[in-house]
């Protein structure tokens, strides 16, 4: 395992576990939480945390630097237009050259607008972004922002928050199978540790979750749950699971015994 590596756009990371920021009791909590999990990647919702008031607590303060990589996320934007003044001001304020890029297209869902999603893709990576999307489980649709330039695709499992787990692991398997150039990373529906390991079983290349690790009554304990299932996930996908048979089969072979 040493040498199976998560990369992203050329950077090389030992966890394949990424954990939002929001809905923890308190900014302790949520640093206990991130310490827990073991993640190297931290994504942060840009337009919800204080970016220029110094005088002010930020969950920013919490999160070592040296430690952990931030990468800011356009949530709450509804047009390619604003994600990408939002990215703009994520690398201005000196967060990253690299976005989660989410584009809203219905407010009770939070499903993705995949349309806005790539022009805001191809508007990033022209000005040098990289550039990670939330988008919908589609292929189509993955392919398109690949061909956007887009250093990774991340599909939804189930609705942002919900926990429902993956609702279409069919569609996940097409996406593993036919989405080879870049990192396959589930986004959303995460509830428990068994839906993350799910996903690294059908090939995803890694999992980011933020409410199924927050929402948790003992969220620090929960964060270490989704490290050790997404590892697990991994080692069961690189080892391949056994043949899917309808009957029984002796687990002790007949050949040799004596009658």
């Amino acid at each position: 395992m040493e040498n199976d590596r998560f990369e992203i756009a050329g950077r090389a990371f030992r966890s394949r576990l990424i954990v939002g920021t929001g809905k923890y009791r308190s900014f302790a909590e949520m640093a206990r939480a991130l310490e827990a999990s073991g993640t190297e990647i931290v994504t942060v919702a840009v337009r919800r945390v204080n970016l220029t008031d110094k005088s002010k607590e930020s969950l920013l303060d919490y999160i070592d630097r040296s430690k952990y990589f931030i990468l800011p996320n356009t949530a709450g934007c509804y047009s390619a237009d604003d994600a990408v003044r939002t990215a703009r001001l994520a690398r201005e304020v000196g967060l990253s050259n690299w976005i989660k890029l989410e584009v809203i297209g219905d407010e009770k869902t939070l499903f993705p607008d995949n349309f806005e999603l790539v022009k805001a893709t191809e508007l990033l990576v022209r000005e040098g972004f990289v550039v990670l999307p939330y988008t919908n489980d589609d292929l189509i649709s993955a392919r398109r922002l690949v061909d956007a330039g887009a250093a990774a695709v991340m599909p939804l499992g189930a609705p942002i928050g919900s926990g429902l787990g993956l609702q279409n692991p069919a569609n996940i398997r097409i996406l593993r199978e036919m989405i080879t150039s870049v990192p396959l990373i589930l986004d959303a529906g995460v509830g428990t540790a068994s839906d993350a390991a799910i996903a690294m079983e059908l090939g995803a290349d890694g999992v980011l979750m933020n409410t199924g690790i927050a929402a948790a009554e003992d969220p620090v304990l929960m964060a270490e749950a989704m490290r050790h299932a997404v590892i697990a996930g991994r080692k069961a996908y690189l080892a391949g699971r056994m043949p899917k048979k309808l009957y029984a089969t002796a687990s002790s072979p007949l050949e040799g015994v004596v009658r």
